[in-house]
């Protein structure tokens, strides 16, 4: 549909009716060629502005997908990046695309949910792109938050781009939401549930729940351009 590597609609049909992790192995693949990856031109300028702010020893990529973001901290990280995604399928097209890359810091890769982690305070930025609509907006504080908190260092930064208050004129947000209401409808009939929601973790929402867990937040606008104009660039450093 969006490109001649990329996935069929039927294709992308299989995997909305699979569970979210079974379609996003079955999407894996041809990931790359669909505009659901995170776009290199956002991600360079968040690679300026962490690399810009000293010496980064360790970083990780939450829902890392295929790798795009790592790709980048690879890069910025002295030692070592780590990528966790629910999906094995995506994690192994993540291996082999960042074999050549550049950058020395060693890279990890493990399959779990982020939701359930553990990493002991080790990192010095994590980040995660593109992977909020899987996180249910009930999940977002009780586990997701407080998944970043336990893995970031006093002082270390959660990085993401997020937007502001939708626009209620903006055919974008209706098609959004009619998006959201088919996945809605789609979970009320069918077991695994797959979940992708758009309209989530807006910046009042993010900002609100990383402060009350301890984080310091700063928000950027107008670093994108063009279609990415409405982009904002966070920063949340951990107390």
């Amino acid at each position: 549909m969006f490109h001649p590597q990329g996935p069929t609609f039927a294709e992308l049909a299989q995997q909305a009716l699979s569970g979210t992790t079974q379609g996003y192995d079955l999407l894996a693949a041809k990931f790359e060629y669909t505009p659901f990856r995170t776009p290199d031109d956002l991600l360079d300028i968040v690679h300026d502005r962490v690399a810009s702010q000293g010496t980064v020893a360790r970083g990780v990529d939450l829902c890392c997908g295929t790798g795009a973001g790592l790709a980048h901290l690879k890069q910025i990280c002295t030692e070592e990046v780590l990528g966790v995604d629910l999906s094995q399928g995506m994690l192994d097209v993540a291996q082999e695309r960042l074999e050549n890359s550049p950058g020395s810091a060693n890279v990890r890769l493990m399959q779990g949910d982020v939701l359930d982690l553990d990493l002991g305070q080790h990192f010095d930025v994590l980040t995660c792109f593109g992977a909020f609509g899987h996180i249910l907006e009930g999940e977002q504080e009780e586990r997701f938050v407080r998944c970043v908190h336990r893995a970031l260092r006093p002082g270390g930064r959660f990085v993401f781009i997020t937007s502001g208050k939708p626009d209620p004129m903006s055919w974008r947000v209706w098609a959004a939401k009619a998006f959201n209401a088919s996945i809605h409808a789609r979970n009320a009939v069918l077991n695994p549930p797959f979940h992708m929601y758009y309209l989530t973790f807006r910046l009042h929402r993010a900002k609100a729940l990383l402060e009350s867990a301890g984080f310091q937040v700063k928000a950027e606008r107008g670093l994108w351009q063009d279609k990415f104009r409405g982009a904002i660039l966070v920063q949340a450093t951990k107390d």
